[in-house]
């Protein structure tokens, strides 16, 4: 009997279409002898539909609603189910509900935002299905460039000088950003918007005025926003691990190629250089060309902050080489990475139909392993309350 496999993708955020090229991917890639798979679409307005007309991307280019099935997530025994959206409101109040989809495991394909942040992690957990992706702190944590870096400084782990502020202290005490950047970094530094990926929002500041320009740019996209020392001879070198708990294993690295001769690699270089084929498109050099003693750094640096930071299915890492000093330094970590970096699988013999079978096995031992624990435990409190107790004694308890 197949499995039943929801691939999720879309949502609300800036990353939207590059969701889809992934989430299209991987439903194309995943075994049809093994799998029934689900096309779950999040639509930019959060609504979620299912149907046929979601395999073609060119859908996309002009979405009809109509085309499509809008459906409602629910749950029961560990499955999701996918129940047709009632026209009529007065029948979901009544209890009917007509099921169209029932779904065993669900693949997140998720970039960004509303997706990848731990918010759809969290919603899977409460209804209790397995999921192939990172869970909501790792992906909450992977999320946030700032937290980020803050959990890889405090695991050791080697990071370049930052700083960072918010929306409101950008407006109110715009003097006293500039001076904390300039006494603590000095120029060029790196502006990113905190919550943001595919390189959308980032931009580099050699002066004061590319400085005020690049933070204007970053607040528009998010509330909180990283500035970080630029590295002027950079190297880029890519990473993933895959795996759950004590299963961890470690792919090949890359160098991806920089399009134009960009500084670093925008959303330009990654998405749009392929004809929208995603990270899979890049032009990248595999193994990548550094020292042996590099290679073995980064890929030690890879499994150790999977372990750290609990990570579930497949990530990627991307480290920054500062060729001045020949420093390796952690970059971020992809908890959903672009195409699921199965680029990255295949030089080591793991094709992308293994590495989505390798993810569903994880996502299945992640979900017995969390229902192992206990969610339940037995207390006086409503006990005591029935019998009379004064509210807020807390069955007699001092607190």
């Amino acid at each position: 009997m197949k499995t039943s496999l929801g691939v999720i993708f879309g949502s609300r955020t800036c990353e939207h279409d590059v969701s889809i090229i992934t989430g299209l991917q991987a439903a194309q890639y995943a075994d049809v002898d093994t799998y029934d798979v689900t096309r779950i679409y999040i639509a930019r307005d959060g609504r979620w539909y299912i149907g046929e007309k979601l395999s073609d991307m060119t859908f996309y280019l002009n979405f009809d609603a109509a085309a499509v099935t809008r459906v409602l997530p629910v749950s029961e025994n560990g499955k999701l189910l996918l129940i047709a959206y009632p026209t009529d409101k007065r029948k979901l109040l009544s209890g009917g509900r007509h099921v169209l989809r029932t779904i065993d495991v669900v693949l997140p394909a998720m970039h960004g935002l509303n997706g990848e942040d731990g918010t759809l992690q969290g919603l899977l957990d409460m209804l209790n299905v397995p999921y192939t992706s990172s869970g909501v702190m790792s992906s909450a944590v992977g999320m946030d460039k700032i937290t980020m870096k803050q959990l890889f400084r405090g695991c050791g782990l080697p990071v370049l000088p930052d700083t960072h502020t918010d929306r409101w202290e950008w407006d109110n005490e715009r003097e006293c950003v500039f001076e904390r950047v300039e006494k603590e970094l000095g120029y060029p530094v790196f502006v990113k918007p905190a919550n943001l990926g595919s390189s959308i929002g980032i931009s580099r500041a050699d002066n004061r005025e590319d400085f005020e320009r690049a933070m204007d740019v970053a607040v528009s996209f998010d509330r909180r926003v990283l500035i970080e020392k630029a590295v002027t001879q950079i190297e880029e070198v890519n990473c993933s691990a895959l795996g759950y708990a004590g299963d961890v294993r470690v792919s090949e690295t890359e160098m991806p190629v920089r399009w134009d001769s960009a500084e670093f690699l925008d959303f330009g270089a990654k998405y749009l250089s392929g004809g929208g084929k995603g990270m899979s498109s890049l032009k990248r050099r595999i193994p990548a060309p550094v020292s042996e003693s590099e290679q073995a750094l980064i890929k030690q640096l890879t499994e150790k902050v999977f372990r750290q930071m609990d990570c579930k299915g497949v990530v990627r890492v991307d480290y920054i080489i500062d060729r001045s000093t020949n420093t390796v330094y952690m970059g971020e970590i992809n908890t959903i990475p672009g195409s699921l970096a199965y680029y990255l699988w295949e030089p080591v013999g793991l094709s992308f139909p293994e590495l989505i079978d390798e993810m569903v096995k994880h996502a299945f031992d992640a979900w017995s392993d969390r229902n192992r624990s206990v969610f339940s435990y037995d207390s006086n409190i409503l006990t005591a309350v029935r019998s009379g107790a004064k509210a807020g004694k807390m069955g007699g308890a001092k607190r």
